[in-house]
């Protein structure tokens, strides 16, 4: 199979700290250990919390609509939600240890699931899943953290195909920690001190060296953002990747690790493993 000659950047972080553009406005939110935060275009916000294995949903009021789970493997209960992923119409969330993604309405009513078995259909197959996001085309693409892949599944949850595994070649990924999509279905994959790009059909576009503590990735709209445990690096997606700017802010809690960041509608949310912080952007 023809390859696609890699294209290694290296990104240019800017050492400015911009927290002067930023205004600390409250918090919301109140959890024992969170995993990983979603919102929807509507303004809903859906919060994986691994220390009680619980998925909640609140408004930007700090109003609680629907809280889900407990431990177990039954539908609606969990055993680490790695991630979750929400739309206006549905909520996907990696069950890790239960080695399956469950897919909810909006409203956290369960409505089916993706789990394989790996045993019998080695293509198909997936355990441990850290990460899952969906395309405008409501394609379900899910990281295999046990076998270092992506799998693409259709929006009934039957297999389309894989990537990123030895087959992928330079794209072959080694210790993937977390993945996003952007409007145009383009895949960023977060993988040890890289930031690999494919395209929806599993082909690598672009291989990046970001920083190496960076551990998370979150796309809302066509705006990027990684993290490490301390600060953040931002990138609007109408622009090439090459310049990744610090916006950390200054206010934030020096004994919280930062989980993730979402830029939305005119504000900096920042999820911590209790709450999640609120920024103005002046």
């Amino acid at each position: 199979m023809h390859r696609k000659l890699i294209q290694i950047l290296f990104l240019v972080f800017s050492t400015s700290i911009y927290a002067q553009n930023f205004i600390f406005k409250g918090e919301i939110g109140s959890f024992k250990s969170a995993s990983a935060f979603s919102v929807t275009p509507s303004g809903f916000f859906y919060i994986s919390d691994i220390g009680n294995n619980e998925v909640v949903k609140l408004d930007t009021l700090d109003k609680v609509i629907q809280k889900i789970g407990g431990y177990g493997w039954d539908n609606s209960a969990f055993d680490n939600p790695a991630d979750v992923f929400a739309t206006d119409l549905r909520v996907y969330v990696t069950d890790k240890n239960n080695h399956r993604i469950q897919v909810f309405d909006k409203d956290l009513n369960f409505l089916f699931l993706i789990k394989t078995d790996l045993e019998s259909n080695e293509f198909e197959g997936f355990r441990y899943p850290t990460s899952c996001a969906t395309s405008i085309q409501n394609d379900i693409f899910i990281l295999d953290s046990e076998n270092t892949r992506i799998l693409k599944y259709n929006s009934s949850g039957n297999f389309n195909l894989e990537f990123g595994n030895y087959r992928s070649g330079d794209f072959t990924l080694e210790n993937p920690s977390s993945i996003a999509l952007s409007h145009n279905s383009k895949i960023f994959v977060l993988d040890s001190g890289f930031l690999s790009v494919f395209d929806q059909y599993g082909m690598g576009l672009l291989k990046i060296h970001s920083k190496n503590e960076t551990q998370n990735i979150n796309i809302t709209f066509n705006n990027l953002i990684l993290n490490s445990s301390d600060s953040l690096y931002y990138q609007n997606l109408n622009n090439p990747l090459s310049n990744f700017r610090n916006i950390t802010p200054s206010k934030i809690p020096t004994d919280e690790s930062i989980i993730e960041a979402i830029l939305f509608s005119g504000k900096l949310y920042i999820l911590t493993e209790k709450r999640i912080l609120i920024f103005s952007i002046l």
